[in-house]
């Protein structure tokens, strides 16, 4: 079993009736969301934040896992804390919002409310069509970490981008972006303005198509991509906080 990088443990709180699913990003770990882990169990919330199946190891780990793979972990969290909490939300950055939307596709009114940063659900990037053959020939990309902002800042994410594992996402999206109808669960998204990972094609995709009559989008001004760990996470972890709770009570 491949070790696991300092910082790239899961975290979990086990108190609380409200509950938060916090998912991190591909090539990423808990080390990016984290922080908001933390700061939504000391509002009182049982949170989870799991390690994604081939994540904060090596790349090489993560190309022998597939989105099945991480959905899997992400759904038996999910249905962990359904049976301990009266109510179940989910915080997500990037690739995690991909599977926060699926759980949301297929769980519907028991994700009570989703919380997205950053979120994927598809991209321009040339060379994605180009994977069934490129894959076969390259192991990897050069991979995009630590898109962040503020100075000091480290995710821990892979400097490679492993071609299978990448494909593996590619082929979920079509069944992802085609059941967007079916997500009915309150929304709220933080975007940030500049952003060298995510292109701006998804946010309208999935604004424009999820069946949820709450949708609420926040522009980031002062965060790039990893925004959890940027100038403007103090914004994201409080406004989430209080979006929970108030729908919570409504």
């Amino acid at each position: 079993m491949a070790t696991v990088r300092p910082h790239a443990e899961p975290f979990y709180s086990r108190d609380g009736r409200l509950g938060v699913l916090v998912l991190h990003g591909f090539t990423g770990s808990p080390r990016s969301v984290r922080p908001w882990g933390e700061h939504l169990a000391g509002e009182g919330f049982r949170v989870a934040v799991p390690r994604l199946p081939g994540h904060g190891t090596t790349w090489q780990d993560l190309d022998t896992t597939t989105w099945a793979d991480w959905y899997d972990t992400a759904e038996q969290e999910f249905t962990t804390l359904t049976a301990a909490c009266d109510q179940v939300f989910i915080a997500a950055l990037s690739v995690g919002s991909s599977l926060a939307l699926r759980l949301a596709e297929q769980y519907g009114e028991q994700v009570a409310g989703l919380s997205l940063v950053n979120p994927i659900v598809t991209q321009r990037d040339i060379r994605l069509r180009l994977l069934p053959w490129l894959r076969r020939v390259l192991p990897s990309f050069p991979g995009v970490i630590n898109d962040i902002a503020k100075p000091g800042q480290d995710e821990g994410g892979y400097v490679r981008l492993p071609l299978n594992a990448l494909y593996s996402l590619v082929l979920a999206g079509p069944q992802l972006r085609a059941d967007l109808p079916k997500v009915t669960s309150p929304l709220l998204i933080f975007k940030s303005n500049v952003d060298h990972v995510v292109d701006t094609s998804s946010l309208p995709l999935i604004t424009s198509n999820v069946g949820s009559t709450d949708v609420t989008v926040v522009k980031l001004e002062r965060s790039y991509h990893v925004a959890t760990m940027d100038y403007d996470a103090d914004q994201i972890f409080s406004r989430s906080s209080t979006f929970f709770h108030w729908l919570a009570k409504h």
